[in-house]
């Protein structure tokens, strides 16, 4: 895996939340998009994980 810095961290949380608040074009109606942030002891640092619920 590649060195996670803060920059890098970021970077992915607002590529995350900027997909989340982008129009789906072909998603199903019933699912539901739940993002979580939880502590990640091997990177030291919050990590942001968006699961799928049907």
């Amino acid at each position: 895996m590649a060195d996670m810095n803060r920059r890098m961290f970021l970077a992915s949380a607002a590529a995350a939340s900027s997909v989340r608040s982008l129009p789906k074009i072909a998603s199903s109606p019933q699912a539901r998009r739940i993002l979580t942030v939880v502590y990640d002891k091997s990177l030291g640092m919050m990590r942001a994980i968006d699961r799928v619920v049907r």
